[in-house]
């Protein structure tokens, strides 16, 4: 018997060890076998994104063909000719990703002649509407149909490709629960092995413990790349949102403005030219329809500010300064009923921002409590140095970690719940009842803050009032140098002496509206209906003091002009004007250094102090 003890021993051991080895390549073979189940998951969600990317871009080419339609601007066609570029080989790469899946396959191949039928009449349609012919409706219901067919091939597919990651994703969860049980066996088979295998079973150990963590970090790098990707599709959706309002905004601003510039200056010139003792009903009228002209203006750069693509003209500001002159401003607009305190903080630093946005953003803050406070309570405005460090700008999306002036509003309102809160800054989104308020308001400072690389943060509850804190990227450079205030002339400025300005305008109807708005001021007018007939004007006319040019015209835009008459008069001043433009003048949401620009619509005061603005500057100091 002792003889035969330690064969026996080493039996055990060896039948121990043969146990644990097995457990150990079980758990790791189905490891292995997750890693490859992990594989096909990767697979699927690539092939759920191609579908999606796919369909996204087809949407955006049928938008980009409506709009040609509608506006027959090759501006939008950029989408639809990106599309056309670009479907097949989408397409080729999808084909090679569902080859496995032969149902997937004939899918794809459907869904190839589906868009191949869709761009053929998209292309059909913007041939027919340059040629100004008249579109057929059948046409119109085709390509609905066709792509109401292509969304439900997409669909579908996308839902087998659910079901397939439903399927995977179960068997990988079911894979994992087989791994750790194979661990806790190999770990009890080890402590009972003994002395003599006791290394060994820690070794054992180990090596499952590395492949438990192994699976470990593999999960937690899963549910890392889940939530980067649902933000990263938030992102896409603000994005995408951002993008479609500002296309929606740009497309209409242009010619808007143009026909608001029409209204404005034509009403201001009447009002004006009305004789003394005009029945009041008529002046009435007049001045009924100029406010209403300027609440569509300001509704047009409401949603420019939102989109953030207005004109931006940043200077070095005292943000003290500032809030300071409004305080009798804002008495005015807030009411007796509530008290408005403010709190400067000494030593602020100076803010590059846009002042007059500046003032129009912290307004409408001001307002949105008041609103707030219906029985009246009290308002602080607040100004303090900041700093927003690493930790915060990655914990919030578009901030930039740095130096900023802090500019706060608090009330003692009624608050909001965190839902209103995280929809407070959306376009037209609003707790006010009908006809109270446009949901723009908090919008337009979001909009013009993110602009100026700002940022801008809610702090509210109900019952305890809202703290709105808005941060203005601080200016580094040198001190503006502090000038005499000018007030206010109380008549027009007027032309000095024979001053020529040569008006350049596209729109016929609003160049003879700034011809005679500048007739009115006492200037001699040389006009031109596009860039090449004002450089005519420019070669005949011996003398012209002032360029005064729109920006978006066809042929040579505003600024080309400004360059060519440059190149052959040097000292000629410009100004230039547009309802909207994207970057002839402005580049990244700011006016360029040293541009001159007046905003359409304009009344006649504002286009009476600009150009002689621009007229008695010294040179260099406008471009």
């Amino acid at each position: 018997m002792p003889a035969i003890r330690p064969e026996r021993s080493i039996f055990l051991l060896l039948l121990a060890l043969l146990i644990v080895g097995l457990a150990v390549g079980s758990t790791y073979w189905l490891y292995a076998v997750q890693q490859r189940v992990n594989i096909w998951v990767q697979h699927t969600l690539r092939v759920e994104n191609q579908l999606s990317t796919l369909l996204l871009h087809v949407q955006e080419a049928e938008s980009a063909q409506r709009g040609f339609m509608l506006t027959r601007k090759d501006s939008f066609l950029g989408p639809y000719e990106a599309f056309r570029g670009r479907w097949r080989q989408e397409l080729a790469a999808l084909r090679v990703e569902v080859r496995d899946n032969p149902p997937q396959a004939r899918s794809v191949e459907e869904l190839e002649e589906l868009l191949d039928d869709r761009l053929f009449l998209m292309r059909t349609g913007i041939e027919r509407r340059r040629r100004g012919e008249i579109i057929p409706a059948g046409d119109f219901d085709a390509g609905m149909v066709t792509m109401a067919r292509i969304r439900a091939l997409v669909a579908a597919m996308r839902a087998r490709e659910a079901q397939l990651l439903k399927g995977r994703t179960a068997n990988d969860n079911r894979l994992s629960t087989m791994v750790s049980i194979g661990l806790a066996v190999s770990a009890v088979l080890i402590t009972l092995l003994g002395a003599v295998a006791l290394r060994t079973a820690y070794r054992r150990v180990a090596e499952a413990t590395e492949s438990q963590q192994a699976l470990a970090d593999i999960n937690r790098r899963l549910m890392s790349e889940a939530r980067e990707r649902e933000a990263a599709e938030g992102q896409l959706r603000q994005m995408q949102k951002m993008e479609s309002i500002g296309q929606l905004t740009g497309g209409i601003a242009h010619d808007f403005n143009n026909m608001l510039a029409i209204v404005i200056g034509s009403l201001d010139i009447v009002r004006r030219r009305l004789a003394p003792g005009t029945d009041v009903r008529i002046v009435r009228g007049v001045d009924n329809a100029t406010e209403g002209a300027q609440r569509a203006a300001q509704l047009t750069a409401r949603l420019l500010a939102f989109s953030r693509q207005q004109p931006l003209d940043p200077q070095p500001t005292d943000v003290n300064k500032l809030v300071g002159g409004m305080s009798e401003l804002l008495r005015r607009t807030i009411g007796e009923s509530i008290r408005v305190e403010a709190v400067l903080a000494g030593g602020l630093w100076r803010a590059s921002i846009d002042p007059s946005q500046l003032e129009s953003a912290i307004i409408n803050l001001c307002v949105n409590s008041r609103d707030a406070m219906p029985m009246g309570g009290k308002l602080t405005i607040e100004t303090a140095n900041a700093h927003l460090d690493d930790a915060y700008a990655a914990a919030h999306n578009d901030v930039l970690a740095g130096q900023y002036v802090m500019v706060s509003v608090t009330d003692s309102g009624t608050g909001m719940p965190p839902e209103v809160v995280e929809r407070a800054f959306d376009p037209f989104f609003t707790t006010k009842g009908v006809g109270k308020g446009t949901g723009l308001g908090l919008s337009q400072v979001f909009g013009f803050i993110k602009q100026s690389r700002g940022h801008v943060k809610i702090y509210s509850e109900p019952g305890e009032g809202t703290i709105i804190k808005i941060y203005l990227p601080r200016h580094y450079g040198p001190e503006p140098v502090a000038g005499a205030v000018q007030a206010a002339p109380a008549e027009l400025p007027r032309a000095k002496g024979e001053e020529i300005i040569l008006v350049v305008e596209d729109e016929e109807r609003v160049r003879h509206m700034s011809v005679d708005s500048l007739r009115e001021l006492g200037y001699t007018i040389v006009q031109a209906s596009d860039g090449e007939q004002a450089l005519e004007m420019l070669t005949i006319q011996p003398r012209i003091d002032m360029l005064f040019t729109d920006v978006v015209m066809p042929g040579i835009n505003g600024r080309d002009l400004a360059d060519r008459a440059r190149a052959s008069r040097p000292g000629l001043k410009i100004l230039y004007t547009t309802g909207y433009t994207r970057n002839a003048i402005v580049h990244n949401g700011m006016l360029d250094p040293g541009v001159s620009f007046l905003a359409k619509p304009f009344t006649l005061d504002q286009l009476a102090a600009k150009v002689r603005q621009v007229l008695d500057a010294d040179p260099g100091e406008s471009d």
